[in-house]
C-alpha cells in the first residue's frame, strides 16, 4: 500500500471513531431534551401537543386548560398560554368566520356549533349524515349545526327552521 493508501485508510479510521464516539455519547448521556412544547400530528390527522417525555400527546383544547397534563407542566407554560390565541402555534387553534372568535383544532367537525356561527362544522368538515339518534334539520339554535337529538323531537318547542322536528320526527 503507498503512502495515499495509507492517508485514506487513516482518515476512514478517523472518521469512523468520530461517528463511534458520537454514538457512545447519545447512548451514555441520551438524547438531547426536546424544546418545551414540541407539536406532533396524530396518525387520524388531529393535530395536537406532545409533552417533553416524547410519549404523551394531548389534545388542542388540553393545552392552556389550567390543568398540568405534562409530566413537567409544559402544557401549562406561561410563555405558550399568556396570550391566547396569540402564543398557540396556528395549527392548534380554528378561527372562526367572525374574525374574534377562534376554538381549539380539535373542537373543529365535532358536530357541536363551537363557533356560535357553525363555521366550524362547515367546509372541510365532510360530516358524516345524522345518526339513528338524530334527526337531520336546519335547527333554528345554534347549539347543533345539521342535526339535533331525536329527544328534542315532538317537546312542543322548535328546534328545526321548519318546524320538521314537531311535526315529522318521531323520537
Amino acid at each position: 500500500c503507498t503512502r495515499r493508501c495509507l492517508c485514506i485508510s487513516i482518515i476512514a479510521l478517523l472518521a469512523l471513531g468520530v461517528v463511534g464516539a458520537v454514538i457512545g455519547f447519545a447512548v451514555t448521556f441520551g438524547l438531547p431534551p426536546p424544546t418545551p412544547g414540541q407539536s406532533v400530528i396524530f396518525f387520524c390527522n388531529q393535530t395536537g401537543f406532545l409533552c417533553d417525555d416524547r410519549v404523551t400527546c394531548l389534545l388542542a383544547s388540553q393545552i392552556c386548560n389550567r390543568i398540568r397534563e405534562c409530566v413537567n407542566g409544559e402544557d401549562e407554560q406561561e410563555k405558550l398560554c399568556n396570550d391566547l390565541p396569540s402564543n398557540l402555534p396556528g395549527y392548534l387553534i380554528f378561527r372562526c368566520s367572525n374574525p374574534v372568535y377562534w376554538i381549539y383544532a380539535d373542537k373543529k367537525c365535532n358536530g357541536a356549533n363551537d363557533c356560535g356561527d357553525c363555521s366550524d362544522e362547515k367546509g372541510t368538515c365532510n360530516c358524516p349524515p345524522c345518526g339513528t339518534q338524530w334527526w337531520s334539520c336546519t335547527p333554528v339554535f345554534f347549539e347543533y349545526c345539521t342535526c339535533i337529538p331525536r329527544a328534542l323531537c315532538g317537546d312542543r318547542i322548535q328546534h328545526c327552521s321548519d318546524w320538521s322536528d314537531e311535526y315529522a320526527c318521531n323520537r
